[in-house]
């Protein structure tokens, strides 16, 4: 027992030796950072009490205009917070190939859910867009808008009956748009009628906010496989729950096992991705594993994404009544110029539309900040500043777009920012709630 706790006690001194190293990391090469607090860097209190998003914006405000980047710490992990809009640009499409991968956790062999285009890095991840790029083509998500349009007129229905009931004519819109998302996902993804707009219990919806939100361990152990992707891999680490890696693997599943069986056709994601399987090759063969990943990433990345941006978009049109004016307007015109269909052609014609989600997409984005790892040093303008091979490399999404020097008064709600005049006022890549460059959101 004493050699034991000897041993624990030898253990966890060399540990906290090798974090306090591992924080002196910035300070070693000179490059502004905060002080870091043990363990957990500069990310103490996310999940806490702040977001991502809240911890990283005093360090940006701080050092903008200094330096082409800020150093910070995830656990043991050193991060390169960039702050220079032509470094932005650089990483995202001009060097793309030395800042490909995203550097975070995925294990496809434990935990095969996580093995989406998203987490993917390498040629993995390169094959598979190729083969997906064709797949997300807007020729073929238009053969899904006749199924959207189907749940929009049931979710039509149910608006109408809760204001018929709505007390003083509130009605929460956010769990409702939940809903409406995903039983457009379920159907569109999965294969599935998920009845979420009518049943606000429905399992799909719940174990979708479950994947979300739930975590397979603890705070700090989800950190450490976040701030050290590659050995949480090695050590067969898993990231999700498990009901809800077995609800959606069997979801998929029982769906191709149904439509093999039965040579059915929907017209939906779950068809295109059978066709990839079906298609594939010696070279590169989509398995079904990869197919409920992907389908997966397509729930969590559309859900609440989706969802969170519509009821963003309806609050701000409430306390503007000029911007609601104007977009209703443009709605009427359009409609009536396509014989009151709502088709895809007619949504294609309604610009103001796009520059209402636009604006709502630039104050309230839900990605706020992008992630990307180093394959190999990197100098900047400044020889000082160097980006080291494998290090993590965060681009403050929401402190770009809510940056006053390229969206003046950032917290007033105003779509004429997203004119074409406008656009092409502004540098590139100040505006990315999708990304930008060959790993752009898809």
């Amino acid at each position: 027992m004493s050699v034991f706790l000897a041993l624990l006690v030898l253990s966890v001194t060399i540990f906290g030796l090798f974090l306090k190293y591992r924080h002196g990391f910035w300070q070693r090469r000179g490059i502004p950072h905060e002080v870091p607090s043990f363990p957990m860097g500069d990310f103490k209190e996310w999940r806490t009490t702040k977001g991502f998003f809240e911890i990283i914006g005093p360090i940006y405000k701080k050092y903008k205009g200094t330096a082409p980047f800020a150093g910070m710490f995830l656990v043991f992990r050193p991060v390169a917070l960039i702050l220079d809009m032509d470094l932005v640009k650089n990483i995202l499409i001009k060097d793309f190939n030395n800042f490909r991968d995203r550097g975070v956790f995925s294990n496809q062999r434990d935990d095969p859910l996580t093995g989406h285009l998203f987490a993917l890095d390498g040629t993995k991840w390169r094959d598979l867009r190729q083969k997906l790029t064709s797949v997300f083509s807007s020729g073929k998500m238009k053969y899904m808008y006749p199924t959207i349009i189907k749940v929009a007129e049931d979710f039509r229905k149910v608006l109408e009956e809760k204001q018929a009931t709505a007390v003083g004519g509130v009605i929460e819109m956010s769990e409702l748009l939940s809903r409406f998302t995903a039983d457009v996902i379920g159907v569109c993804a999965f294969g599935i009628d998920c009845n979420c707009l009518h049943d606000p219990q429905a399992e799909f919806v719940s174990m979708c906010k479950r994947a979300v939100i739930e975590r397979r361990h603890n705070k700090f152990i989800d950190s450490l496989m976040e701030g050290a992707p590659k050995l949480a891999r090695t050590l067969r680490m898993r990231q999700l729950p498990q009901e809800v890696h077995d609800f959606y693997m069997g979801i998929v599943h029982k769906t191709i096992e149904y439509r093999e069986q039965n040579n059915m056709k929907r017209n939906d994601l779950m068809d295109l991705l059978l066709e990839l399987k079906n298609k594939s090759d010696k070279n590169f063969a989509i398995t079904i594993n990869d197919i409920a990943a992907q389908a997966f990433v397509f729930l969590i990345a559309g859900l609440e994404t989706s969802s969170t941006t519509m009821g963003f978009a309806l609050y701000e049109l409430a306390k503007n009544q000029a911007i609601q004016d104007k977009l209703r307007g443009e709605i009427s015109d359009v409609l009536e110029r396509h014989n009151n269909e709502y088709t895809y052609e007619a949504m294609q014609n309604m610009r103001y539309l796009d520059q209402v989600f636009s604006e709502t997409l630039r104050k309230y984005p839900i990605v706020p900040h992008l992630v990307r790892e180093a394959q190999a040093d990197y100098k900047t303008k400044d020889p000082k500043f160097i980006i080291e091979k494998d290090m993590m490399i965060i681009v403050p999404v929401y402190q770009i777009q809510h940056d006053p020097e390229y969206f003046p008064d950032p917290e007033k709600f105003d779509p004429e920012r997203f004119t074409e005049a406008e656009i092409h006022k502004r540098p590139a890549c100040t505006w990315l709630p999708f990304g930008d460059g060959p790993r752009n959101c898809i």
